[in-house]
């Protein structure tokens, strides 16, 4: 990857979210954090992101909720789901969404790269 993939993080637990930052920043990454749904709706403008990354447990919008919101604003964006409740219902209810993947909490930094990268090799494919 040459170009930074530019992401959009969102979880309410602030360690998290500013580690995980750090560590995807250090792997050509631009990151925007975000506590909450409302503060990555505040942040958020089509074009601006190539990937979200959200959690599904939040306070006031969940991350299942952001992800129809966001999808509806750019239905380019890919969204990857974090969950610390897997279950076949969570999955497919992300996946009828338009989410493009989920993994499970706490999960390797190794992990999260990967499905990114992935995500943006969807992106390039549709854009042809």
């Amino acid at each position: 990857m040459n170009t930074p993939v530019r992401l959009l993080c969102v979880d309410d637990e602030e360690r998290f979210v500013t580690t995980l930052a750090k560590l995807l920043t250090l792997r050509n990454m631009q990151v925007t954090t975000a506590l909450s749904g409302e503060d990555a709706l505040e942040r958020f403008q089509p074009g601006l992101f190539d990937v979200a990354l959200l959690d599904v447990k939040m306070p006031g919008i969940s991350g299942v909720e952001l992800l129809t919101e966001l999808k509806r604003r750019d239905p380019d964006l890919e969204i990857i789901i974090l969950t610390g409740h897997a279950s076949v219902d969570i999955a497919a209810d992300i996946m009828s969404r338009g989410g493009a993947d989920y993994l499970l909490k706490p999960c390797p930094t190794a992990d999260v790269e990967a499905k990114i990268i992935s995500a943006m090799e969807r992106r390039a494919a549709r854009a042809g």
